[in-house]
């Protein structure tokens, strides 16, 4: 669980205590105010020990690295992105990454303004909390639970959702990799629009396309 940018300790707190109690224990903030405080603490009540653990990164990039998936979260539509993903669905399409994947990454915006469009791209798919009504939204340490509580029979297991070992290459992220750079030596970055809709799409790709696609890459590199 990746909090970019969080601006109230009390909700660093909350959001440490969302995920201890569905089971999981990796949290990582990006330039965050003090997470250590006493009101951290006060919020978390009981999973000190996750605020403790946390990694703090200068940014988002650097927080993901090693993690295969990355899964933008948002209350409201922005123009980086086209396919939405309800966060009831979200089990079922990892489940259909099986073993190209085994770690994934949820990532919350700040309290105020959420993540940035340049933040959402940076990141594989994006999933939301479908709400009857826009306002009043959820806060970070809510929204933080919802996403734990839905994903939290993935913290029983050692790896999100493989359970075998897979050759780098033949992974998820590594056809991610190797297509953003053929698309850029084809020039399709000239196409923003275009360059970015291709990726969402390849993002959305289960294990069987995933493996597909490599044999089609391959092609473009020898």
């Amino acid at each position: 669980y990746i909090l970019v940018e969080p601006a109230v300790p009390g909700n660093i707190g909350a959001a440490a205590r969302a995920i201890k109690t569905m089971g999981f224990s990796d949290l990582r903030l990006i330039n965050p105010c003090d997470h250590l405080s006493e009101e951290a603490r006060m919020l978390a009540h009981g999973s000190n020990e996750i605020l403790e653990n946390a990694k703090v990164y200068p940014t988002l990039t650097k927080a993901l690295k090693g993690i295969d998936l990355a899964v933008a979260t948002t209350a409201k539509r922005r123009q980086a992105r086209v396919d939405y993903l309800p966060v009831k669905d979200l089990p079922g399409f990892l489940d259909n990454k099986g073993k190209s994947i085994l770690s994934a990454g949820m990532v919350f915006g700040r309290e105020e303004s959420g993540l940035s469009n340049d933040e959402i791209r940076i990141c594989d798919i994006v999933s939301s909390v479908p709400l009857a009504r826009p306002y009043p939204s959820l806060n970070l340490g809510q929204a933080v639970m919802i996403f734990a509580y839905t994903l939290s029979g993935y913290a029983l297991q050692a790896e999100l959702p493989g359970t075998l070992k897979i050759k780098d290459q033949e992974g998820f992220r590594a056809m991610m990799d190797k297509a953003k750079r053929i698309l850029t030596e084809m020039e399709f970055t000239n196409n923003p629009a275009l360059y970015n809709r291709l990726l969402e799409r390849l993002a959305s790709l289960g294990e069987d396309d995933v493996h597909l696609v490599h044999s089609l890459l391959k092609r473009f590199e020898d």
